[in-house]
């Protein structure tokens, strides 16, 4: 699990192929790599990495097929910048919300708006994940917790202030560049749990009980 507070803006430092998958070096930049074992995660624009090899300055990671499909680091190319974050800690400061690292889909940065010091960016999200978004709510924007400003449609409006844009990548997205996108997770069990009133599935929670809670209107 991750907070979506980047630690680090890192670069693919090489990417090398393997019968259908591919191995990723990438560069951490000032992430300290101290308290790094081999195994743990790090994750790269918001894609959980597990590290097989590492240094001082860089981490060793396999990207399987079915990441290189659903991400885009499928794209990626030598050079690019990344935003990287270790897997949070007990002792870790939640400053931004419980992040997965499991990508659920890719998204396309529409326009770019400079408002004062502030930067807006509008997102188009694929057309099965518009429903999890929700205004004022949480959403993983490359591996950033990031707070939905506005939405119309599949499109919605973020709008990143200076520090984030000095700290990630964000600074460099323009339109037509693709994102990887992770929707809240508490939209994922809401969603489950209403499910659960027409399936066959064991389970106290009710969509009453949800209303009466204040979960649902």
């Amino acid at each position: 699990m991750f907070t979506g507070i980047i630690e680090s803006v890192g670069t693919i430092e090489s990417i090398e192929s393997k019968s259908g998958d591919k191995r990723f070096k990438i560069n951490v930049g000032k992430l300290d790599m101290s308290d790094v074992a081999l195994g743990d995660s790090i994750a790269c624009n918001g894609v959980c990495l597990t590290a097989i090899a590492f240094d001082d300055h860089s981490y060793t990671a396999d990207v399987s097929g079915e990441s290189l499909k659903l991400t885009s680091l499928g794209d990626i190319a030598v050079g690019a910048s990344c935003n990287l974050e270790k897997a949070l800690t007990p002792t870790t400061r939640l400053g931004g919300h419980l992040v997965s690292g499991h990508v659920d889909g890719i998204g396309e940065v529409v326009s770019v708006k400079t408002e004062s010091r502030s930067i807006q960016y509008q997102i188009k999200a694929p057309q099965e994940l518009a429903k999890y978004i929700a205004k004022k709510g949480s959403i993983t924007v490359d591996g950033i917790s990031l707070t939905v400003n506005e939405i119309d449609g599949e499109t919605f409006m973020l709008n990143l202030v200076p520090h984030t844009l000095q700290e990630t990548n964000a600074k460099e997205w323009q339109p037509g560049v693709k994102v990887n996108l992770e929707v809240d997770l508490l939209a994922r069990y809401l969603e489950r749990l209403l499910q659960g009133q027409t399936q066959d599935v064991n389970s106290n929670v009710t969509y009453q009980l949800l209303a009466e809670s204040g979960f649902v209107k």
